[in-house]
């Protein structure tokens, strides 16, 4: 049994042949997410939505080409941000990313327009929707196009991947739970009407909250139909991949980093809080700084070399190689280049004329990420009761140096993901527990 798995993350689009008797991901393809639109203002993250339908569309011809009897489609995709459809499913709305920041950009009485929203909630909203609140969040970019009267009567709100799902099916976009983080009123897992009215969005039309085990619809390319089932959100996606389990402490890095526990039940605290698979939550912490704090690093190191267009050759695996050979050199590194829950102001200290060098720099950042983890698995968990710590994402196997930080500061085993593509694996899983469901229904 073959289907299809896609990740529409928000550096790469990547497709799969998903092979379910074999239990393998294979025939892995990649194109880049189409690059946000020149000429905005500062803080806009904006991506044309035809772009990102036709790269999807371009993989998935491809993908059929590699297996035409894959009957079905799973996807994952970034959360956050929102893109806004007519009820025909028509865009009305470029996608808005996560990464937009117009709401720190635009002042107002009350501060910024996301301090703005946040007097706005008096009472436990906050709470009820999971602590789930950022600049490029749904909410939030749903409150400031209506503060500037630029929200349309009867949008539809839908995540990117779910806007393309729709497009390939014909039919309006669905939203499964893991997707709609900081949309649900976690205590009866239903849409948070009170917490957006207070906001003065009473007249959007929330999409239908769909259920994982039933498709949206059926998509053909050049005579295959796929039977296509709504996103899932590419973090829970990820997490199942490396076999989560309540016991397990989550680290995952990537673009951004987070560290997770998985729950049985609602459990508000000092963190988010995501529906998670089969039921449970996940109490996370997200927007760590990692991979695009690092790029930021690498873009001044390797500035010089850009300009007078010298290539280098394997600049990451000098990286590595010069971080082992160095201990820090008493630099002191904060990585918080973008706002997050440690901060919005990076910084680099202790320098000396001995001690800036490339391998300094690097430890020092990676010593600032393994701090981070430790603080905030102590708001997770103040006593830490798990078995080990689940490492995802591949950064700590190019950078084993970032891998014995961690486990320095944890008295708890580390467990690292063996798969490089965590997020097609959860697909994977998912599409085989509904394949084992349905062969026995």
């Amino acid at each position: 049994m073959l289907c299809l798995g896609l990740d529409v993350g928000s550096t790469t689009v990547k497709g799969a042949v998903l092979d379910l008797e074999r239990r393998e991901v294979r025939s892995i393809l990649k194109e880049p997410f189409p690059a946000p639109r020149t000429g905005l203002p500062a803080g806009y993250c904006e991506i044309s939505p035809d772009e990102v339908v036709a790269v999807v569309k371009g993989l998935i011809s491809r993908l059929l080409r590699e297996a035409p009897t894959a009957e079905a489609l799973f996807c994952s995709g970034q959360m956050a941000g929102v893109i806004l459809v007519d009820l025909n499913g028509r865009p009305l709305t470029n996608y808005l990313s996560w990464r937009d920041q117009r709401t720190l950009h635009s002042p107002t009485s009350q501060g910024t327009t996301l301090d703005a929203l946040k007097a706005t909630w008096r009472g436990s909203e906050l709470v009820e929707l999971g602590q789930e609140l950022q600049a490029g969040s749904a909410s939030t970019l749903l409150y400031w196009l209506a503060q500037n009267k630029l929200l349309p009567t009867d949008a539809i709100p839908s995540t990117v991947a779910d806007y393309v799902l729709g497009q390939l099916c014909g039919t309006l976009p669905q939203m499964d739970p893991t997707q709609a983080i900081g949309l649900l009123d976690l205590r009866v897992g239903t849409w948070h009407h009170a917490a957006f009215d207070a906001l003065g969005l009473k007249h959007v039309r929330w999409p239908h909250l769909s259920d994982q085990h039933t498709p949206l619809g059926k998509c053909t390319f050049d005579g295959h139909k796929l039977r296509c089932y709504p996103s899932f959100g590419d973090q829970q996606c990820a997490l199942r991949g490396v076999g989560l389990t309540r016991n397990d402490l989550s680290i995952n890095i990537s673009t951004g980093s987070q560290v997770s526990r998985r729950t049985s039940r609602f459990e508000p605290g000092p963190y988010q809080t995501r529906p998670y698979f089969g039921g449970d939550y996940l109490n996370t912490i997200t927007h760590l700084p990692a991979g695009r704090s690092l790029n930021v690093l690498f873009d001044l190191l390797t500035e010089l070399a850009r300009a007078e267009g010298v290539t280098l050759n394997h600049p990451w695996e000098t990286i590595s190689q010069s971080v082992a050979r160095s201990d820090g050199g008493g630099l002191r590194a904060d990585l918080a280049f973008f706002a997050g829950p440690l901060g919005s102001q990076g910084s680099l200290e202790g320098i000396t004329t001995e001690n800036l060098t490339l391998g300094n720099v690097y430890h020092a950042a990676f010593q600032n990420m393994a701090d981070n983890y430790a603080q905030c698995a102590g708001r997770l968990c103040p006593v830490l009761n798990a078995s080990h710590i689940a490492i995802s994402g591949g950064l700590t196997r190019s950078m084993p140096v970032l891998k014995q930080l961690i486990q320095d500061r944890f008295p708890i085993p580390i467990r690292e993901s063996v798969e490089a593509e965590e997020t097609l694996v959860g697909l994977l899983e998912i599409a085989g527990e509904i394949y084992r469901l349905r062969s026995t229904s």
